[in-house]
């Protein structure tokens, strides 16, 4: 037992701070489910970046969700000062006993110090220094051999309180709503598409060096279109589209496109209606695997010990490249990673049989 272990029958409201990626924010919803899980009295808010509160919006285990807001960097001096004033306002007003910072973003230590939480977690960041340190009733050590996988990672905070997580509590956990539903709905019988009846494939990722090339992902299309309607999508960003554009300009199928067309919450409903999901290591994938979709994941630079989809069936797909997990933006810097690019269509499509001849 830890003799300086949290009673959570002491603690009657607590913050969890995740200010990172989509993917981050998402693979960080079992601290949620597993505070409520183990204290089903307590409230339990979260702070987010404004542009991932999706994926935390309607989690059963959140009381209140905040936003510190992405663009309030660029807000003149007092725009800004006004709105993180009236953030710090709410989170004071809320009067929390517990405080969980998941990441090494700055702002935790300053809450920690500043809103009076009895009891506050954070993982032990190196070279951070005494102010880091103190701020924080606890610290959790962090895993640096990529060998453990990020959800396990967060729930390390709740594991260094004394609060050790079940098995069953550790699912992520995604809800689109009532209005994506029914968007995703409408738009799939309006392309005349069944539910479980295609295949999703994401082929983007906001950083290049993480994807794979447009005549390869171009081939595989056509490969399972011939036995599957496929569905393609994109975040509504330049870079993704253009590629997204490549890909079909060299496929001989039809597959429905609704690339740069779904909300974040329409893609969890798209990808929880499709068979299978086809993507490289990004949120959507992560996505579909809190959705319950085989998942074929194609993995590069980034290590699938880390990122690999989490707890639903699945198949990584990788090169035999000694130097990977190498964590760089492409070989050399050059933004195209060549584990990536050398893979093969058939190993691709040899995992989707796999998986398609297991069912979900």
């Amino acid at each position: 037992m830890l003799e300086d272990a949290v009673s959570l029958k002491e603690i009657a409201r607590a913050l969890v701070v995740v200010l990172r990626h989509h993917g981050d924010v998402l693979l960080a919803s079992p601290v949620l489910s597993v505070l409520r899980a183990h204290a089903p009295k307590l409230e339990i808010d979260a702070l987010v970046y404004d542009d991932t509160a999706p994926m935390l919006e309607g989690h059963p285990a959140l009381a209140r969700l905040h936003v510190v807001g992405r663009s309030w960097k660029k807000a003149g001096a007092l725009s800004r000062l006004s709105l993180e004033r009236r953030l710090f306002g709410e989170l004071r007003a809320r009067r929390y006993d517990l405080l969980v910072h998941l990441t090494e973003q700055p702002r935790g230590a300053w809450l920690a110090r500043s809103l009076g939480a009895r009891a506050s977690v954070a993982p032990a960041v190196p070279g951070r220094g005494a102010f880091w340190a103190r701020s924080f009733t606890h610290l959790y050590p962090l895993v640096h051999n990529g060998r453990r996988h990020k959800v396990e990672a967060y729930l390390d905070a709740l594991r260094r309180i004394g609060v050790q997580p079940t098995m069953d509590e550790r699912r992520t956990q995604f809800v689109p709503g009532a209005a994506a539903e029914a968007r995703i709905a409408a738009l799939l019988a309006a392309e005349r598409v069944a539910e479980r009846g295609y295949i999703h494939i994401h082929p983007a990722s906001r950083w290049s060096f993480k994807c794979w090339t447009p005549e390869r992902n171009a081939e595989l299309i056509d490969r399972l279109a011939s036995a599957h309607r496929i569905v393609v999508t994109a975040a509504p960003e330049p870079d993704e589209m253009s590629l997204i554009d490549e890909i079909l300009l060299k496929t001989k199928s039809k597959p429905v496109n609704l690339a740069g067309k779904l909300t974040i919450k329409e893609l969890g409903a798209l990808t929880a209606r499709a068979r299978l999901f086809v993507g490289v290591d990004s949120m959507p994938m992560h996505l579909a695997a809190a959705m319950a979709t085989p998942v074929v994941a194609l993995f590069g630079p980034s290590g699938e010990d880390e990122w690999r989809p989490w707890r639903v069936k699945h198949r990584v797909v990788t090169s035999s490249h000694p130097c990977r997990p190498c964590g760089n933006d492409g070989c050399g810097g050059s933004k195209v990673s060549e584990c990536l690019t050398t893979l093969e269509v058939d190993q691709v499509h040899d995992a989707a049989q796999q998986l398609l001849a297991a069912g979900r």
